[in-house]
Formats: C-alpha cells, structure tokens, sequence
C-alpha cells in the first residue's frame, strides 16, 4: 500500500510540509489565491487527507463526495469554514491550530490598539504626503493629538487563550480590565489577570477600548451591532482581531461616519480581501490591516508543523493532539487501516 495522499489548499512554510512528506503523498496548490471550489471539490475526492484554510470552503456537499477522506486539517485556530457536524456524521476527522499563534495575535491586537489611539498610521501618512512639511512647523501643542491607553477601561469580548494574552499585557498599562463570554473564567484567573466579569451590555457601556476575541458561530455572528455600538461612548475604540462577521460592517461605517465611537482598528472583514472602494477605506478613524494578525514567521510555522503533527498522529492511528470534533472517535477510529 502505497502512502496515503493529502491535498494542501496553500504553500504552507517548508518545515511543516518536510514533516508530512515522511507519511504522505503531497500536492500543493501553488498559486496565491485559494483554489476554486469545484477545484477543491475534484481534489477532495481524491484525497485521503485535506489541509485547509479558513477561505475552503468545505461545506457537506463535498464531504459526502469526498468517499476517501478521513482528516481534514485546518491550518487555523477559526473552523467555520468547515462543516463540522457532517463530518462527524461522516466519520472525518477535523483539527486545527490553536495555542501556537496566541501571542502573535495578541501582540498585533495591541499594535492596533496603539494605533489607532495614537493615531500612528495617519501619523505616517502626515509625514510621507509632505503634510507635516507644509505646516512649517516641527512641533505644535495642537498637532496629531490622540488618546492614552494608560489608565483607561479595556473591554474584552471572549476570554479564550487570546483574550487572556491580551489581558496580562493590559496590566503594565495599567488598564482597568472587564470582560464578557459565555464561560466566565475561575476566580483564581480572574485574579491574576485582573479582570472583572461583566454582563455584555455593561462591557460595551463602560470600555474605552473594545477588543474582540470571539469564534464566530451562528450566535456570534453580528454580536457587534447597531444597538450594541450605539451603547458605546463616542470617545472608545473598537479592535477586531477575531472574524469580520462578528461586527455588522454596515452598523460599523455609520459608527463610524456619525461619530458614535471614535474609531476602530480591523484586521478581518466580511469579505475578505476588502475591495480598494469599501467605504473603510474612506475613513481616517479606522486603522485596516489585511488579516495579518498570526503573520511572523515563528507562529506561521509552528503552524505549519502542528498541521503536520495532527496528520502524522492520524497516520499512526493515534488521536491527533488538537481535535475539534472529539466525538469522531466513536464513530470512526483514527488511521487509514
């Protein structure tokens, strides 16, 4: 029996492919932009195994067609691009790649945060378009103020592994930290992190900065409405880090425009990428990034390597360290025998 074959959706970095070549047959799918479904959908009838990014759309209609495929890992922490429950009716197993990019998300989420209180991308631009030289002046009392993050109230919305990261680095701000998920945390990691649980409308009421660390899910979607932003005072921030889809985008813009918040700093869209004419893009309050948040070199390898353990572990009929839908293994044992 030859080895088993794996499609991967996208160049991953080189250490993690090197890891399943020992176990595998390996097709990469080398263009930049993410192959079209029913190419996706011709390779995954093929495939035994499939490694996916959160823009595959790997829906039931290609599940049930792919007769062969027995794993399909995610290179992400996010899966809702991936039909989970037919999966599991399916016997296929489903991983992902939480914990390896927590403090790259967290880091880039705080870039963010002093970017758009401190106003450092209009900044930047005030430099390069020859603003700041036209002024005549090299300091001003008035020029380019922003707000200060010491001191202030952080709101964060979803206390997982990224919200936490993103907390303990509030404390040398010294911020006020208050949060809101569906599980509130123990005490004792209440304490150390300094953070007081609240319920979701006193969260948008009270934070001067709103940072968003939720999965997106049917519940989710849109969390961050109208009547959620209007809650908000108009000198707070809003940062998303997390998936476009938990903010209605519409809402956002006329947050935005009519200065119900003062700003907003994005790395995740609704649509994805973000055309050049999105009204965002219009904007100075709003701070944009191309989802970009796990992007160093450090986190998008060990990335890649954990996509690789999860699929070596399957391969040896062991179950794979960060399984989404545990329940699988009653259906369905691990390994391709």
């Amino acid at each position: 029996m030859g080895k088993p074959y794996v499609f991967v959706t996208r160049e991953i970095p080189s250490k993690g492919l090197e890891m399943i070549r020992e176990y595998y047959e390996v097709e990469v799918w080398t263009e930049y932009t993410p192959p079209p479904y029913e190419v996706l959908l011709e390779k995954a009838r093929q495939a035994d195994a499939l490694v996916t990014l959160l823009t595959d759309k790997v829906d039931c209609n290609l599940l049930q067609q792919a007769e062969k495929l027995r794993i399909v890992s995610q290179y992400a922490v996010g899966f809702d691009n991936i039909d989970v429950e037919c999966a599991t009716r399916l016997g296929i197993y489903v991983t992902n790649t939480p914990g390896v990019l927590t403090e790259a998300v967290a880091d880039f989420t705080w870039g963010l945060i002093l970017a758009i209180t401190r106003r450092i991308v209009e900044a930047d631009k005030f430099v390069r378009t020859g603003e700041w030289h036209r002024t005549g002046t090299g300091w001003h009392p008035l020029m380019m103020l922003g707000t200060e993050v010491h001191g202030k109230t952080l709101g964060i919305l979803g206390m997982g592994r990224i919200g936490r990261a993103v907390a303990r680095r509030a404390k040398g701000f010294g911020m006020r930290i208050i949060y809101y998920d569906v599980y509130r945390l123990p005490r004792e990691m209440e304490e150390e992190l300094g953070a007081q649980y609240v319920d979701l409308e006193t969260l948008f009421r009270e934070s001067d900065i709103l940072s968003i660390h939720t999965p997106l899910t049917p519940q989710t979607r849109h969390l961050v409405n109208e009547e959620r932003l209007r809650l908000m005072k108009k000198s707070a921030v809003l940062i998303n880090t997390a998936r476009g889809a938990v903010v209605d985008t519409e809402a956002l813009v006329r947050a935005l425009r009519e200065g119900w918040i003062a700003g907003a700093a994005l790395d995740v869209f609704e649509q994805e990428p973000l055309p050049p004419d999105h009204p965002l893009t219009k904007l100075d309050n709003v701070v944009l990034a191309p989802h970009l948040a796990s992007g160093t070199w450090e986190t998008r390898t060990a990335m890649a390597e954990l996509v690789a353990r999860n699929l070596i572990a399957f391969y040896k009929g062991e179950v794979p360290p960060t399984l989404v839908n545990k329940e699988v293994v009653e259906k369905r044992r691990p390994g391709f025998g």
